[in-house]
């Protein structure tokens, strides 16, 4: 079959131009444009873009200095190369059937991408944790990579072929139901659905037994210290009487180490014009909050997997009343991975890309969100989101989950995604597309077994090239 691509210019998320949302008919009518078994079809393009080149365009730009951690990182498993390889799964999604449906997508929306961190109200909620890659396009994009995800971390812990497909089968039957019961609802009702993780634990203790309640509860509890305090206290000493951040290289490199004296200076009188150039993004409350606050130290920060070399700054603030804590992130934002497939971002700043895409998203978001643009010191300028750092994030641990576990962790990604779909697309035409049956989970999850099957391959390629030096992945 033919693979069907939507070609139509997208109007803007959330945007005047958007059309007038297609009914339950329109969305099995859209059967015919891309049936629902042939998202099981997927197979490389004949001239399908080499792994290793796409990763290392992405490089070009980066720390160098960092890539070999990038590298090393990935290569600790097909799983871990598969988080860093977006890009790579982008070019693949490029030519698969899609409905021509929209949505803000996640982009990156595999299942470590999902966890617990605090909303306003200081709840340990449930959601999305990651919006790099965040733009409009397709909603079968994310959820074939939230369930290829599934299938690699399954084939990860050596689980049976049959536990990592009913898994798979479990993740899409849920994104399926959930995306029925989002078309029940009110726009606002579905704006309110959220994940309390403690309202839970009667579910967890139903379906996964005591010890899973004693593994939830012991991980709220570890969450519920993860804030600008516990960060402070484990990244700064006091030095001269005053808070510096302490020195843990290549991870964390204070800035006064990574230039010399009066350019360290130079540089953090310009970090306190990013930080006023930050906070006009904010809410004129949260500026009142900012305010209260003034700088201490800054440094180089590496986080996560794809994102090694780019550049992130934690900036440490303490509070002019009480000498508080507050750390903030300032994370690069480059163009998303998505970007060279579907319309480019409508923002000019990627940095407001990622922080907007998470607002619509997003059930809660950090009070303290915002986004900036800077120059630095080789004259380049560079797009940067600002986020408190930590503020009770969790994540399952998937080195050490159970079939069980993974299940229902699984499921809990589906809903949460497809939350975030009925936010910003049409859930009635979604679901009505969908069905009630279980067609499409079938097809996802021959879909996910032939793309873990390709990741694998691709993986295996980039262990290789590790040891062919400047011509290879390094």
């Amino acid at each position: 079959m033919p693979r069907s691509r939507t070609t139509h210019a997208r109007a803007p998320i959330g945007g005047a131009e958007r059309p007038t949302a297609p009914t339950a008919a329109v969305g099995k009518d859209l059967r015919k444009r891309a049936p629902r078994r042939s998202h099981g079809e997927w197979s490389a393009a004949p001239d399908r873009a080499s792994p290793l080149e796409i990763l290392r365009d992405q490089e070009k730009g980066r720390v160098p200095e960092l890539i070999p951690l990038r590298h090393e990182r990935m290569a600790a498993s097909p799983f871990a190369f598969f988080r860093g390889g977006a890009a790579i799964m982008a070019a693949d999604l490029r030519d698969t059937p899609t409905t021509g449906l929209d949505v803000q997508l996640c982009g990156d929306a595999h299942i470590s991408n999902f966890g617990g961190f605090a909303s306003p109200e200081r709840r340990l909620v449930f959601d999305l944790n990651d919006f790099d890659e965040t733009l409009p396009g397709p909603w079968e994009w994310d959820v074939k990579r939230l369930v290829a995800s599934v299938e690699i971390a399954a084939r990860d812990r050596g689980f049976g072929g049959a536990e990592g497909r009913a898994a798979v089968l479990e993740t899409a039957g849920a994104y399926r139901d959930a995306m029925r019961s989002f078309a029940a609802m009110s726009p606002l009702e579905t704006w309110y659905a959220s994940l309390d993780v403690e309202s839970m634990l009667p579910d967890i203790r139903k379906n996964l037994g005591g010890h899973a309640v004693q593994q939830t509860e012991h991980e709220i509890s570890r969450a519920m210290g993860k804030d600008s305090a516990r960060a402070a206290r484990k990244l700064t000493e006091v030095v001269d009487g005053r808070p510096r951040i302490v020195r843990d290289p290549p991870l964390v490199v204070p800035l006064h180490e990574l230039l010399p004296d009066l350019e360290a200076r130079k540089l953090e009188e310009g970090i306190r014009g990013v930080i006023a150039d930050y906070r006009q993004t904010l809410a004129p409350d949260r500026q009142v909050l900012l305010d209260r606050y003034e700088l201490q130290d800054v440094a180089r920060k590496v986080v996560g997997v794809g994102s090694v070399g780019t550049l992130s700054w934690i900036v440490l603030l303490l509070g002019r009343e009480h000498a508080d804590p507050l750390v903030l992130q300032l994370k690069q934002a480059e163009a998303s991975a998505l970007e060279a497939h579907l319309v480019p971002s409508r923002y000019p700043n990627h940095g407001e890309r990622v922080v907007q895409g998470q607002r619509l998203i997003q059930a809660s978001s950090d009070i303290l969100l915002g986004w900036l643009r800077t120059e630095g010191l080789d004259g380049v300028e560079r797009d940067f989101y600002v986020r408190q750092l930590w503020d009770w994030k969790s994540s399952a641990n998937l080195t050490t989950i159970s079939a069980t576990g993974l299940t229902a962790h699984s499921r809990l990604c589906a809903w949460t995604l497809a939350r975030a779909h009925a936010r910003t697309g049409d859930p009635t035409a979604i679901a009505s597309y969908l069905g009630s049956g279980a067609a499409f989970d079938h097809a996802l999850a021959v879909f996910a077994a032939v793309y873990a099957d390709q990741n694998q391959r691709d993986y295996d390629e980039f262990v290789r090239s590790l040891g062919d030096g400047p011509a290879g992945a390094r």
